[in-house]
């Protein structure tokens, strides 16, 4: 009896040792989420335990990544495998953000206080925002004048648009019926340790997705980051958005590891 029972024992602690080691790779809190008939996935970050970082050219070569699963190579061939990633806001013609784009400290492209033509492009349907994190492990999501105004530097940090939720309100430049149906990606900070990052698992219109962060999710401030083209990844559950035919190659990248202990 003591011999099965230190078996037991022992078992119990490699399984337990297993499960400690196999943790990093499901770090994130990541769900299905059905809202008003629409399929969701969410991805919760907790940045005092998980480190958001972006990415656009590898420091390797200076060539753009241009695609999750490059990317996912490459920090796992640094020892670095992720536990999360999406691409990081809307792009030009050559593939560069549109908007601001820090790294590492480092303002790679400057903040775009340029006002658009809406019909040119989801970026000019203001206000647009900044979605940044901070030298403390701190995130938000900011309108582009407020971010401004507020003159933090970030750690990292990526401008899109349009906001979806500002101050607690949806974007008042939405129409509750309209028929501009799309695949679509956003991010708020709940506080600023819990980041929430969605990707709609079916086309929503920007008014549903918006009220998703606001009435489901509990967000004052939501950024939308992307549409037709984007995809999320964990290492448990794969890729969920848009399907892999719709994607092009991506600019910067979000990037999610586990905090080194």
């Amino acid at each position: 009896m003591a011999t099965l029972l230190l078996r037991c024992l022992a078992l119990a602690s490699f399984a337990a040792l297993t499960i400690g080691c196999a943790a990093p790779a499901d770090a994130v809190d990541s769900r299905e989420l059905v809202f008003d008939s629409q399929s969701y996935y969410v991805v919760a970050v907790d940045t005092r335990q998980e480190d958001i970082e972006l990415f656009w050219r590898n420091p390797d070569n200076g060539q753009p990544f241009a695609s999750l699963e490059a990317l996912k190579a490459w920090t796992a061939d640094k020892g670095r495998p992720l536990a999360f990633a999406t691409n990081a806001g809307i792009y030009d013609r050559d593939f560069r953000p549109l908007g601001l784009y820090v790294e590492d400290g480092k303002a790679i492209v400057p903040l775009n206080l340029a006002h658009g033509n809406p019909r040119s492009g989801n970026f000019s349907l203001l206000p647009n925002g900044v979605f940044a994190v901070y030298d403390d492990g701190t995130a938000e999501v900011r309108t582009t004048e407020a971010f401004r105004a507020a003159a933090r530097k970030p750690r990292w940090a990526t401008q899109s648009g349009p906001m979806l939720v500002i101050d607690g309100e949806v974007n008042t430049q939405f129409d509750n019926g309209s028929d501009s149906m799309k695949w679509r990606s956003g991010v708020c900070a709940r506080t600023p340790h819990d980041v929430v990052f969605v990707v709609s698992r079916a086309p929503v219109n920007f008014h549903a997705f918006a009220r998703l962060f606001r009435d489901e999710l509990g967000c004052r401030d939501a950024l939308f980051l992307d549409g037709t083209i984007s995809q999320a990844w964990t290492p448990r559950d794969g890729y969920a958005g848009a399907p892999a035919f719709m994607t092009k190659p991506y600019a910067g990248m979000v990037a999610v590891f586990p905090k080194r202990r």
